[in-house]
């Protein structure tokens, strides 16, 4: 394979773990990262601190770290995580692959604009755009923007990571990741369309970026099976994401221990099983397990979360941080999708509104405290002249 740059937009648990696994100079494979809070601790440490039950301990060291988007359009040698003179012309560096693995927060802000000034469309779809992201509907946003000069891949992973401090990434377990094109949500490889081909085209050659880095259970499908796959993880998020925020903190084995939520956890999946079987035009769903699609029904994910002693879904974390919960993704896109075919989903349309609710009574909660302080010091102020 000829030489590949890799830039994962988010330098977060998902995108150092796979961007470790991927980045091989050696090779010619080389990976970037664009940092949020964790820039000063990555960039003067030269990398990222991994610790795998998988891979053992290792240090990661990318050719690049950003402080941010603007920074990584344009690349200088003080951005090099380890000093070199082969430093890009700026403004001619051209990212093969935009892995996006930050949270999907619609309602703030719209990352297919954010990223844009490290997109270079052009009629070969010469670059790609991998969206491991959570939820559905991810996707269309890039696709309205960028039309067919961006090849998008759309990449659902069940990897268990977490940034235990700024530049030290824990990998705790699973590695598993699903990866498949997107056009409108319904191509096929065999459909004849230039964008689906070369789809599929990028999504084996990543594929195998990620197999050469030790990721076996890297998967690709078409983008019908992709969509399948992404709509059996939102029914397990949907379901377990907003009922540990609602039962509070109750974690995933608790609540599938609890009868009365065990009930309810059932009903939420099945709810987006019937939702992807008029979305997607799969029945019944799950559909019958072949090769290369293997989703489990839902008393067999109740049974498999039993084992799941302590664990946590992430919107919980968010919750208990004061942080924006992708509401948007997991819960409002599904039933606005399964709305326009005439399917309603009673019990995720409950958790969404009485969710978005708390989530801006806290905000609007935190807003009026900070404005009373403010007003409070600047009267102490003036009072002191």
């Amino acid at each position: 394979m000829l030489g590949t740059d890799d830039l994962a937009v988010g330098a977060g648990a998902v995108g150092c773990f796979y961007g470790s696994r991927i980045h091989n100079p050696e090779k010619g494979v080389s990976v970037s990262l664009i940092c949020r809070s964790n820039y000063k601790a990555i960039a003067s440490a030269g990398g990222v601190k991994m610790k795998s039950r998988t891979f053992g301990d290792y240090f990661f060291s990318p050719e690049y770290v950003f402080p941010s988007i603007e920074a990584a359009a344009t690349p200088s040698k003080e951005h090099l995580a380890k000093p070199s003179s082969g430093t890009p012309t700026p403004g001619l560096v051209t990212w093969d692959y935009l892995v996006v693995t930050t949270k999907a927060l619609p309602d703030v802000s719209d990352d297919s604009v954010q990223i844009s000034p490290l997109v270079k469309t052009s009629p070969s779809n010469s670059q790609s755009v991998v969206l491991i992201q959570n939820g559905v509907g991810v996707e269309e946003p890039y696709r309205k923007r960028y039309g067919d000069g961006l090849t998008i891949l759309s990449a659902v992973t069940v990897v268990s990571a977490e940034q235990i401090e700024h530049g030290v990434i824990k990998h705790n377990r699973w590695t598993r990741i699903s990866i498949g094109p997107y056009t409108d949500g319904n191509g096929h490889a065999e459909d004849g369309r230039p964008a689906t081909a070369e789809g599929m085209k990028k999504t084996l050659e990543f594929i195998h970026l990620l197999k050469e880095g030790g990721v076996k259970d890297a998967e690709e499908h078409d983008e019908r099976d992709l969509q399948a796959v992404r709509w059996h993880k939102i029914a397990i998020n949907a379901a377990m994401n907003p009922s540990a925020v609602l039962s509070n903190g109750a974690p995933n084995a608790t609540m599938v221990k609890d009868p009365e939520l065990r009930e309810h956890l059932k009903g939420c999946m099945l709810e987006v099983f019937r939702a992807a079987e008029v979305v997607l035009g799969i029945r019944p769903f799950p559909p019958a397990k072949t090769e290369n699609l293997k989703l489990a029904t839902a008393d067999a994910i109740l049974t498999s979360t039993e084992r799941n002693e302590g664990g946590r879904p992430s919107m919980l974390g968010d919750w208990e941080r004061g942080a924006t919960m992708e509401l948007e993704v997991i819960l409002g896109n599904p039933i606005r999708a399964a709305r326009e075919k005439g399917v309603e989903m009673p019990r995720l349309q409950s958790m969404y509104a009485l969710l978005k609710m708390a989530q801006k009574r806290r905000d609007d909660d935190r807003k009026k405290a900070k404005q009373e302080k403010e007003a409070a010091s600047a009267f102490a102020a003036g009072a002191r002249l």
